[in-house]
């Protein structure tokens, strides 16, 4: 008989399933659960961005797009990105910056680990609590993902990251606003990371996949308006930070895969390589469909779940600590000590109550806090939280 277990990698095998998925598959097991466990927004795709997409797929343009991705879409990300950022526009300046289009952000994120990392020495610094793919994809990369501790506020600053730093770094993965805490760093905080990576010598990697859904009280003034601050707002950082941003999450179309890198050819020529022998490229009807995504304003979604953010803090602010979240769809929120409770367990408790979040060992080394989701139904958070409300009294 065939040893189907020998066959497995010792890759694989290291690798355990995603937390927020084995929630998933609880989820499909309950009657009509509460459900604030997903980062998925609840709105429907914009009109104008669904029928960019079927006029894409009616038009016959369902085939392979180079590898970068569609031209008319690199054009539109890098008008945008010199627009917001004050970047070099990648259209005119293309030795000074590369803009590649990416099947999701996630895997941008992992395509970016493989070309960083390639020994077990080498290094990346990420937040703690973190994003749950970060530290399976550095393993994956052949490194290892150094956690940089951000309790109980959740920033990831220089003065926590600078200890951290060795010979064998390679990278800083930045995180804002901040998945699963929904923190927005300052901008003086960004400037400060990005000068102790120049110190350093190291690649600051901007992880901005919420940029578009910073609230409005955690905005600040730049000359392209108010803005979700960034390393990238800082002069010369096209030359060593990259950039990843992405389509799924501020519109929607999380299930299309659409995401986009921007940053020094040198490295960004290198990941797009490896897109050659990956996913090829992002699906072409949807990198098309994106382009109408420039033209849609999401401002009346953005109050929307700032307002679900503040009733979260309203209801649980006065039982246990939650720091204010500025921005994304998330609030991580600690489990009281009085209860003498882990994060595993209050979470186990929440299901007995048919509602579904996520325990905060899911996204770090420590298992005191559970996350919830912003994106749900009105009606349906005000149940959870009054739920979450009467197991913390």
């Amino acid at each position: 008989m065939l040893d189907l277990n020998r066959l497995v990698s010792a890759r694989a095998k290291s690798l355990d399933a995603s937390g927020i998925r084995r929630v998933f598959e609880l989820g499909a097991t309950l009657t009509n659960p509460i459900d604030l466990s997903i980062g998925q927004p609840d709105f429907p795709v914009p009109a104008a961005i669904k029928h960019a997409a079927i006029d894409a797929i009616e038009s016959n343009k369902n085939g392979y797009s180079m590898t970068t991705g569609v031209a008319p879409l690199r054009r539109r990300c890098a008008q945008h990105i010199a627009h917001d950022l004050g970047w070099p526009d990648a259209n005119e300046h293309p030795d000074d910056v590369m803009v590649s289009v990416t099947s999701g952000t996630s895997a941008a994120l992992f395509l970016m680990n493989m070309a960083l990392l390639d020994s077990p020495g080498d290094e990346i610094v990420i937040p703690d609590p973190y994003f749950v793919a970060y530290d399976p994809m550095a393993r994956f990369a052949g490194g290892r993902a150094v956690r940089c501790e951000t309790y109980p506020d959740f920033r990831m600053t220089a003065e926590r990251i600078e200890p951290l730093i060795t010979e064998r770094t390679k990278a800083v993965l930045l995180n804002s606003p901040g998945n699963p805490t929904g923190v927005v760093l300052s901008q003086d905080e960004c400037r400060d990371v990005l000068d102790l990576c120049r110190r350093k010598g190291v690649l600051l990697i901007s992880d901005e996949i919420y940029d578009e859904f910073t609230f409005d009280d955690f905005r600040e003034e730049f000359p392209s308006g108010r803005k979700c601050p960034s390393p990238c707002r800082e002069p010369g950082s096209h030359e060593d930070v990259l950039l990843i941003r992405g389509f799924g999450k501020t519109y929607a179309c999380t299930g299309w895969r659409m995401g986009y890198i921007a940053g020094p050819p040198a490295i960004v020529q290198q990941i797009a390589k490896l897109s050659q022998y990956s996913y090829v490229c992002a699906p072409t009807p949807f990198q098309h469909a994106c382009i109408a995504s420039f033209d849609v304003d999401m401002n009346a979604q953005i109050e929307e779940y700032a307002k679900r953010r503040q009733l979260v803090v309203d209801k649980l602010g006065h039982l246990t600590d939650v720091p204010t979240p500025g921005g994304a769809f998330y609030a991580f929120i600690k489990v009281p000590e009085r209860l003498d409770q882990t994060g595993q367990q209050f979470f186990e408790r929440c299901v007995e109550r048919n509602l579904l979040v996520i325990p905060g060992n899911v996204f770090s080394d420590r298992d005191t806090h559970i996350r919830l989701s912003l994106a749900a139904p009105r009606e349906r958070l005000e149940r959870g939280l009054d739920i979450i409300a009467e197991l913390m009294a």
